[in-house]
């Protein structure tokens, strides 16, 4: 993919717990191509949001880059201090928030937030910043707009709150849509209106989309690939039709088991046994061995590296795998 709208590449993120530092992402490597819909999936605490986080230039101040670089259509946004991210945030590189009621500042109308983003990055007047926010909130399917636009954040539903943020988000046409978690505590109907929404700007504006979520289901209506994490590895990296249909990461395979269908009515859903390990008990060898079923010594030893397999489009970090190793 030589024309990568983002390259992650050997990223790691650690945390300063105390005086120590404890790794939370570790040798990330994804790339995202122009128009192209990828989600990220795995347990809480398996490094999906701060992934989005490192990628947005929004770390908290204990966690840090301590190696690897995040380009954006070739150019380093970690280079500098912080310019490459100042410059892309807003107008290249938007970002869903997990919770639209604490990301909406509560003092100022919704319509003013979505018109502030506009003021930031375009060169518009205020009023020409006005009309490109109501025109965004109508495409993004609200209505009443005259109305909405001097509302405040708690007056709102939170489907309506979803596609306010949705609207700052698309109000400068990024070329790169993060979405973390955007349709949790949404009902079914919001939900489906929302990926509705996600899809349709993607078609229409030609706008990546990265979609982060621990639903597979959701995963599968709107992406075209999928990453999955756990314990702040990627293990494994293919389209979707492949990761659900021929699963090779133990982990993968074992999410998919964990899920409801019609053919396991009456009977008591798999689940994984153990937790994700928390950063002070993550050390060498397979994030995944305490919890895998088809783990060996070496697994306790050697930590296995991001390796494709005889098709080349599916990645997989297994010793299980071991056909040939990707990097950069």
């Amino acid at each position: 993919m030589a024309d990568a709208l983002l390259n992650v590449q050997e990223l790691n993120v650690n945390f300063t717990i105390g005086k120590k530092q404890y790794p939370a992402l570790r040798e990330m490597n994804f790339r995202i191509g122009e128009k192209e819909r990828v989600g990220i999936v795995g347990e809480s605490g398996c490094g999906k949001s701060l992934t989005s986080l490192s990628v947005m230039g929004l770390l908290p101040e204990s966690a840090a880059i301590t190696r690897g670089d995040i380009k954006l259509f070739g150019n380093s946004l970690t280079a500098g201090q912080g310019e490459g991210w100042r410059s892309a945030r807003g107008g290249k590189v938007a970002m869903i928030f997990q919770d639209p009621m604490t990301a909406l500042n509560p003092l100022m109308p919704v319509g003013k937030q979505i018109a502030e983003m506009a003021l930031t990055h375009l060169d518009v007047s205020k009023k020409e910043a006005r009309q490109l926010a109501m025109e965004v909130m109508a495409s993004v399917g609200l209505s009443r707009i005259e109305q909405l636009y001097t509302e405040y954040p708690h007056r709102l539903s939170g489907g309506m709150m979803q596609r306010v943020m949705i609207a700052m988000a698309l109000i400068c046409k990024p070329k790169l849509l993060i979405a973390d978690e955007p349709t949790t505590a949404l009902d079914v109907t919001i939900q489906a209106q929302i990926l509705d929404l996600l899809r349709e700007m993607n078609r229409s504006t030609g706008t990546a989309l990265l979609l982060i979520s621990h639903d597979l289901g959701v995963i599968r209506e709107v992406c075209e690939r999928v990453i999955v994490m756990y314990a702040g590895y990627i293990v494994e990296d293919a389209p979707v039709e492949d990761i659900l249909e021929h699963p090779k990461h133990p982990y993968t395979s074992a999410l998919l088991q964990a899920l409801p269908s019609v053919e396991k009515r009456g009977q008591l859903l798999y689940t994984i046994p153990g937790r994700v390990p928390p950063l002070e008990e993550r050390g060498e060898g397979c994030p995944f061995v305490g919890r895998c079923p088809s783990a060996s010594g070496i697994c306790e030893k050697v930590t296995p590296s991001l390796s494709s397999t005889a098709a080349g489009r599916h990645l997989v970090r297994c010793h299980l795998y071991p056909e040939r190793r990707v990097s950069g």
